[in-house]
């Protein structure tokens, strides 16, 4: 679709975040408009709007889409139509997916989606399986595995390896179609319905060893019905993190967790918080397909991803080099530009305190670097709620490529550049001491650089900060001596005494301090 309005006009309309792409995705279950800004590595999402018209609840029946579900799904294309012609995005990628593609009335409705504006796209079942796996392919650089996509109208399973996707396939055994496996009797219908979704998975011939390595993988799972069992999951252990995505459990953890599930109805598991009714309705049934998945693919782990079809295709259109692109560090750095603290500033703080508190064991440059961003980021908040704030982004907002121990880090880091360094405690379900130690040194060493001389460039460049001869010693230019202050001595102190190291201020001339750099 298309608009006339400038892209001036629209400033502000998300504080601070520019609305640059949306996607509508056309379910079996729900519509949803979705409103992409930030960096399209870790695409920020500024919109996020439902209509449960469940157009697929009549394809098991009768092949067709039910005219309520029609009806309410126009309703809530035409509104968003409407917003974004009113802020100005122009660039709008319109998919379906099963319950249009597989209905016989199906073109009618395309057709009223083209009478909108909208141009939509009919995914193949192949398609988005394949789509679904870049999602997961960009959350987690690197994975190996399959994917398990569960939509209302259908299943898509999928390897993925190399940052390659093979042998997609998509399966009748959407959430909205699970209860056609429930038996009308029998003794144990749970094992009836497991047996028959076995059966689909099994006559797919799809398998996870398919593609040529025979030890068991992880198996991602990507849907709204699958989070929420992770939501559940993280509920009933008393989990530290809130964000299912990345959310990990062994088989038997999860044997277990399905087992709980289907013993549940869904008005207990309405009686959850951030399970809706939807979800709830759905849960038992999908417990009983993971343990077919299982039992079938024999993965050695299951791992819960937010990022699925159109996070994939956000992925799918970035050049190489955008993918390439670190995606913890390309969400924290436009995150924490727009609270006054970007990456030039952040990079600059972690290339001066580098030598005296290095990466060690548990911790990565990059870590460090987004730990250096973040706790820049957090001194723009008012004092009195400035840590809660900022350690609640380390550990609750949906970072990217990052677990719960570096999360733990990161809240570590934050809290120290604060003054706060007693986390340990609430943060051991997550890491190490020892990795919240090495994280403790890194935010004091933030807290010293920018202590230092306000943040200033000039501060940074006549200064050094090294380690040496069981010291830690701080080497100042002549030209700024005063800028060893009270402050900036307690500082030292701190972050010495973290390192288990003496303490010393070296005042230079100028030239001498400039020869070290050039050295």
């Amino acid at each position: 679709m298309s608009t006339k309005r400038r892209r001036g006009d629209r400033d502000g309309t998300f504080a601070g975040n520019t609305p640059e792409r949306a996607i509508i995705d056309i379910g079996s279950n729900t519509v949803r408009l979705v409103v992409y800004g930030g960096s399209m590595r870790a695409p920020m999402v500024i919109l996020n709007e439902k209509v449960t018209a469940r157009l697929g609840r009549d394809i098991g029946k009768d092949g067709r889409l039910a005219d309520e579900a029609i009806a309410l799904a126009l309703r809530g294309l035409e509104r968003f139509a409407l917003l974004l012609d009113d802020l100005g995005i122009d660039d709008v990628e319109t998919v379906a997916t099963a319950a249009v593609r597989e209905a016989s009335n199906g073109p009618e409705f395309v057709e009223q989606l083209e009478a909108l504006g909208f141009k939509p796209r009919i995914l193949s079942g192949e398609e988005e399986a394949r789509i679904s796996a870049s999602g997961v392919i960009g959350a987690f650089p690197g994975a190996r595995g399959s994917v398990a996509d569960l939509g209302g109208g259908s299943l898509e399973l999928v390897h993925i390896a190399g940052d390659e996707t093979s042998d997609p396939v998509s399966l009748p055994l959407g959430a909205l179609r699970l209860p056609d496996f429930r038996p009308t009797s029998g003794k144990n219908p749970v094992a009836q319905m497991r047996k028959g979704l076995e059966k689909v998975i099994r006559e797919a011939g799809w398998s996870s060893s398919e593609h040529g390595n025979p030890e068991p993988e992880p198996l991602y799972l990507v849907g709204g019905t699958w989070r929420a069992m992770a939501v559940f999951a993280m509920q009933s252990r008393d989990h530290p993190l809130s964000d299912p995505h990345g959310f990990e459990l062994s088989i038997d953890d999860v044997l277990q967790l399905t087992e709980t599930l289907i013993a549940e109805t869904p008005e207990t598991l309405r009686d959850r918080k951030r399970i809706s009714t939807m979800r709830a309705e759905k849960l038992p049934d999908a417990a009983v397909l993971l343990q077919a998945l299982i039992a079938q693919l024999s993965p050695s782990k299951i791992v819960f991803s937010s990022w699925g079809l159109r996070e994939g295709l956000l992925y799918d259109r970035l050049p190489p080099h955008g993918k390439a692109q670190d995606p913890l560090l390309a969400g924290v750095s436009v995150f924490a530009t727009q609270r006054g603290a970007p990456p030039t500033l952040a990079t600059r703080m972690a290339a001066w305190t580098v030598d005296a508190v290095p990466t060690r064991r548990h911790g990565s440059e990059r870590l460090r670097l987004a730990a250096t961003m973040l706790s820049l980021a957090s001194m723009q908040i008012e004092p009195n709620i400035r840590l809660p704030q900022a350690i609640d982004w380390a550990l609750h907002k949906r970072w990217i490529a990052v677990d719960g121990a570096e999360r733990a880090m990161l809240a570590a880091a934050i809290a120290a550049n604060g003054n706060q360094i007693d986390l340990t405690d609430s943060l051991k379900p997550l890491a190490s001491e020892e990795a919240i130690d090495e994280a403790v040194c890194w935010g004091l060493a933030v807290r010293l650089a920018r202590r230092l001389g306000a943040r200033s460039r000039r501060s940074l460049q006549v200064s050094r900060l090294v380690v040496r001869n069981g010291f830690l010693i701080l080497r100042l230019a002549t030209s700024h001596e005063a800028l060893f202050g009270v402050p900036v001595e307690k500082d030292m102190k701190l972050l010495a005494g973290q390192l288990g190291l003496d303490w010393t201020v070296e005042i230079v001339p100028d030239e001498d301090l400039h020869a070290d750099a050039a050295d």
